[in-house]
């Protein structure tokens, strides 16, 4: 990176909400059958005040559902 001068090499270790953006990025491209790649690459991180990094742009994921997979059943309760 330009004008920025190199830290010294550090450990960090994903932050639980960085793992949970991964695997909804997992979910959501194999939902949508499509490559994670570019979800991963689109990841903004930033370090926590614990050596954590976290991801600042988690994806979307959009369930949906027709009566077909939850069927109604009517009767008397």
């Amino acid at each position: 990176m330009i004008g920025m001068k190199p830290k010294e090499n550090r450990m960090l270790k994903l932050s639980d909400e960085a793992l949970g953006s991964i695997m909804m990025a997992l979910q959501k491209s194999l939902m949508e059958q499509s490559d994670i790649v570019p979800i991963l690459k689109d990841f903004d991180f930033k370090i926590g005040e614990e050596q954590q990094l976290y991801i600042m742009n988690p994806p979307l994921v959009k369930f949906t559902h027709t009566e077909e997979d939850y069927p109604v059943f009517e009767g008397s309760d």
